[in-house]
């Protein structure tokens, strides 16, 4: 079995392993990354077949401030490493009898609020305007703590702050102080569906992502959102990590309290420092040895888990019309599809879903003349989908989008790849084929949230969308910067 010898062993290569394998080389630390699939991203792999590029997971990029700062970290900038734009109109959301198209200026979106429900504009001046503010201070002085215990927020300057972020009432219930027309409540509402809870379930706090989507927008790096990844991994290599693929954990050695060896089926990997950016329940409960494990499986089962998903990656053989790049169909019943996955858990009759054409901005993600159409229902984590399934609501989202469209496209899809619960779990180990992490509520926010420190092994720790600060592509990256610097600050106090 061949050995090799690292200060850090990151394990996974999504955002937030990337980003902390990036910190830590930063600081002068000899890292690796131990990826279990053939390419780096996790989530945000892509693949490419027919022509047609596919990105697997995200493909919403907002919150551009944080990319900025995780490059700007190492001297560099996003355009270092991909050309990013605005969209414009930002994405466009179809109801059962109308649809909007929410533009990128500031000043027709507020103009279009005026038209959907007279006097709105002021309404949304004054919503956006509080949501600034928790923008701001969130992203300062909240998103990028450890989360290691209360004392953290034990600042007097802090507690003030946190007095303006209205965190104990819920999102919901906060929109409808500002607005009344329902297409209005459920476009404001629309964010919250990515952190992953029923709005009347997640704090006001959260009205911050509204500041995200319409002031600071929403972009595409052309490409395709893998080309994140690409510049991230390029970057970890010019800082000198060594990225190793198709090596699946399998075992650690455990000497005192710490962990001397990784080891897939391939290599055992010495190291001073693990950082787990995999799935945290597969490696504390399928890993570790139990004594060594900092919560039980009546600890996960009890965690409110943001949705899972079932996904189309389709290539068309034409162009199609009445779509945008980002398409948000809520033409069904917003409340039956939400208690099938918060409440009475189920899988959907008639379903919300998003509709991503990236082709509709980037010709380079399928041949030219065709479409490349990304579909994307929520569904209940821990719902298995079978071939029966997935058929049934293929169909039934096809028939919806060619209502919309006026035209037939299921007979002119030439690709056709499905992805569910069971791929989850299959590639990322994920919890219950959860597809973005825990879900935000106020009962798993900050310090109640998984903890970074394992607490009975002194040199692991996690890092992702299982702990702070949450679900999202943003969030992992400064997750990553978080463990990271918890790292080095504990071996300066060594040094010291």
């Amino acid at each position: 079995m061949e050995r090799k010898k690292f200060d850090a062993i990151v394990i996974g290569s999504g955002f937030s392993g990337l980003s902390t394998a990036c910190f830590l080389a930063k600081e002068g630390i000899k890292t690796a990354i131990v990826e279990k699939n053939s390419s780096i991203g996790g989530r945000a792999r892509k693949f490419i077949d027919k022509g047609f590029t596919f990105d697997m997971g995200p493909s919403w990029y907002w919150m551009p401030d944080v990319f900025e700062h995780f490059f700007n970290s190492f001297g560099k900038s996003p355009s270092d490493y991909y050309n990013l734009i605005r969209l414009d109109p930002s994405y466009k959301v179809i109801y059962k009898n109308s649809e909007l198209d929410i533009p990128a200026n500031w000043e027709e979106l507020k103009s279009m609020f005026d038209n959907i429900e007279p006097g709105s504009s002021s309404k949304l001046e004054e919503f956006m305007n509080q949501a600034e503010v928790k923008y701001l201070v969130g992203m300062q002085d909240f998103v990028y703590k450890p989360g290691h215990s209360f004392t953290e927020f034990l600042d007097l300057s802090l507690l003030k702050k946190a007095s303006k972020l209205d965190i104990f009432s819920s999102i919901g219930t906060h929109i409808r102080k500002f607005f009344k027309n329902e297409q209005l409540i459920q476009l404001m509402e629309f964010p919250i569906l990515f952190l992953g809870a029923l709005p009347k379930n997640t704090p006001s706090l959260y009205s911050m992502m509204n500041y995200a989507d319409m002031k600071l927008g929403t972009w595409y790096p052309m490409g395709g959102m893998h080309k994140i990844i690409e510049g991230m991994g390029l970057l970890a290599e010019e800082l000198g990590v060594e990225i190793f693929t198709d090596q699946e954990v399998i075992s650690v050695n455990i000497e005192g309290k710490n962990i001397t060896e990784v080891n897939t089926d391939k290599i055992n990997f010495e190291a001073d420092h693990i950082i787990c950016s995999a799935d945290y329940h597969h490696f504390e409960q399928n890993i570790l040895p139990e004594n060594y494990r900092r919560y039980n499986e009546k600890y996960w089962d009890n965690r409110k888990l943001a949705p899972s998903c079932l996904l189309f990656y389709l290539g068309v053989d034409k162009k199609v019309s009445g779509l945008k790049h980002h398409n948000l169909f809520f033409d069904a019943d917003f409340d039956k599809h939400t208690d099938a996955i918060y409440g009475d858990v189920k899988w959907p009759e008639d379903p919300l879903f998003y509709t991503c054409v990236p082709s509709k901005t980037d010709p380079s993600v399928a041949p030219e003349g065709k479409e490349n159409i990304f579909i994307l229902i929520p569904m209940a984590p821990g719902l298995l989908e079978d071939d029966k399934i997935t058929d049934k609501y293929y169909d039934l989202v096809m028939q919806r989008l060619e209502k919309h469209c006026g035209e037939n496209i299921k007979d002119h899809v030439i690709y056709k790849r499905s992805y569910g619960a069971k791929n989850f779990m299959a590639d990322y180990h994920a919890f219950k084929g959860n597809a973005y992490g825990l879900a935000n509520t106020l009962d798993q926010t900050a310090i109640l949230k998984p903890k970074i420190k394992n607490g009975k092994l002194n040199n692991l720790m996690y890092t992702g969308q299982l702990t702070v600060p949450g679900p999202g592509v943003p969030p992992s990256l400064i997750s990553g910067e978080i463990v990271a610097g918890e790292i080095t600050k504990n071996l300066s106090t060594q040094l010291a």
